[in-house]
Order: C-alpha cells, then structure tokens, then sequence
C-alpha cells in the first residue's frame, strides 16, 4: 500500500487535472450553443438556394455551366478518373476523443477509393491536426491553413473554394471533395465525404441532400425570372458552392465543441471517481499507520513499565 504522503500528492494532482477538466467543459458547452445557433441559422438558407436551383435547373441549361460540367473520366461505378481535389477539415485542437482521428480516417478512405478508381488526388488540409498527421504521413499536400477557428466565416470558406473553383471551370480538376463532421446533435457528428463539384441538380425528393428540406417535391414556387435563367444561374451556381463549403466549416466547428465537452465530462466523471479511490485508499493508509503508532506506544509504555 502506497504510503499517506504520496497518496496525498495524487489526490491533489487529481483535483488539479479535475478543475482543468470541469472548465473545459464549461467553456466548450458555453461555445457549442453559439455554435449549434450558427448551424441552425445557416439551414434555411441552404435550403432555399438549393430550392432555387432546383427549379431553374434544365439539361440544356447545365451544358452552358462549367461548374455543372461532369467529367468524362468519371464511370457509371461513381469511380472519377482524372483529379479530384480533396478538402479535409479537422480541428486546431484536441482534448476531443477521436474526433480528429475519425475524420482522418474517412479521408483516407476516400483518398483510396478516389486512387481505386484511377484518380489522383490533390489534398487541402484546414485544421493543425489533420496538416500534423499527413506531415508524418509524407504525403504532399496542395494546400493547407490553420486560421479557421471555432467561428469559420463566409469569406474564409470562399478563400478555400475559390483557387478550386476556378481550377475545376479551367478543366484542370474533375471534381472536388469535402470530408467534414456533420452535426446531428452534440453527440452524434458522423464523418462524411460530400462531393461540392461537379454540382449535381438538387432534388427536393433527396434526403441525402442536407441543403433540402425533407418531404417537399417538384418545383416549390413559380417564378418570373429577370434577366433570365442563365445570367441567374451563372451568379447562383458559385454561390451555392462556397455555399456548400461555409456549411462543412460551421458544422465540422459545432462538432467539434460537442465532441469536446463530452470528451471533458467523461474525463471529470473519472476524476472523481478515481478520487473517491484514492480517498479511500488514503483512508485506510492513514488508519494502518495510526494503529502502528498506537501499538508502539502502547509496547514502549509496557516495557518502562517492566
């Protein structure tokens, strides 16, 4: 048994990590209602964009739209051939279970069934972690930032897009990818793999589709359209992919906090359990040692007494 001094030193270390723990937990579940807010705001007008082009969309419409131009390399097996350039986000930090690791591992998925397919692929890293762990990996990477934080913005998910934008219009790229953490809930954010271009129509029937509202079908408005589809479209389609990326940085942000503070609480909940341990512990130290003292004295006062 470990001796009452040394016991105490681990009590108190505990109580230390605890207290840094518990205000994690606080300061992330302060974040991730902002957070969730942000998400929630950014859903309707996601949704009535993609309406919008749901319904100016026409066959003979996209074939004037480079950004709706699918590529010849890409198979009926949904294999694209060519380049594909892949976003990952991941977080600046960590203390967040395996959030991080997750999403690393759904981009390395995608990176081998995009390569299965013939394709090669170019990597844009936002996030510290996912930038550290493909250094390690030695695989060339085409870009990558560390500026987005827990607050992304529209202009930064332009700056992201805009290079690729013009290099899938150009005929340089085939199609872009973004692997991100979709929010559900603060305890449910699944990796996933979206595919921001080629832009595919939306259709309002879709329930894989996120900038949709569910259980609505054909087109939801008539319009009077001025100047005309086209020039409409040629302003919209753009949006709707920087669009696209803005919500992969919000909710990958959310997630992140979610997956934070739950990270923090299960790490509280285990300090104090192993503080009442280490109390208990202490408690019977304490009392062996105090009992020994007692029959010392007790044998030193028999023996003068001899």
């Amino acid at each position: 048994m470990a001796k009452p001094r040394e016991l105490r030193r681990r009590i108190k270390s505990v109580q230390s990590t605890r207290k840094i723990t518990k205000t994690m937990e606080l300061v992330a579940t302060s974040k991730l209602k902002r957070a969730q807010d942000r998400v929630i705001a950014a859903r309707p007008y996601a949704a009535a964009l993609a309406g919008v082009i749901a319904d100016l969309y026409a066959p003979e419409l996209a074939e004037r739209f480079p950004l709706l131009r699918q590529p010849k390399t890409t198979d009926p097996g949904g294999k694209p051939g060519g380049r594909v350039a892949l976003i990952l986000i991941t977080a600046n930090r960590g203390l967040c279970g395996a959030f991080n690791a997750n999403l690393i591992r759904e981009a390395r998925r995608r990176i081998e069934q995009l390569e299965a397919g013939g394709a090669t692929v170019d990597l844009h890293l936002i996030g510290k972690k996912g930038i550290t762990y493909f250094k390690f990996a030695k695989r060339p990477v085409a870009s990558q930032r560390i500026d987005v934080g827990d607050k992304p913005t529209a202009t930064q998910a332009a700056e992201v897009v805009r290079p690729l934008m013009a290099q899938f219009e150009s005929g340089a790229l085939d199609a872009v990818d973004v692997v991100f953490s979709q929010f559900k809930s603060a305890v449910s954010t699944p990796p996933t793999a979206l595919r921001v271009l080629p832009i595919s129509p939306p259709r309002a029937t879709d329930p894989g589709n996120p900038g949709l509202a569910p259980g609505v079908s054909g087109p939801s408005a008539y319009y009077i359209l001025k100047p005309s589809a086209e020039a409409i479209l040629e302003q919209l389609l753009p949006l709707y992919v920087r669009n696209q990326v803005y919500r992969a940085l919000v909710e990958t942000a959310a997630a992140f906090l979610g997956a934070q503070r739950t990270a923090m609480k299960n790490a509280t909940d285990n300090a104090g359990e192993m503080l009442d341990l280490l109390q208990r512990t202490f408690n019977r130290a304490r009392q062996a040692q105090i009992t020994q003292e007692l029959a010392e004295i007790v044998g030193g006062a028999e023996a003068l007494r001899g």
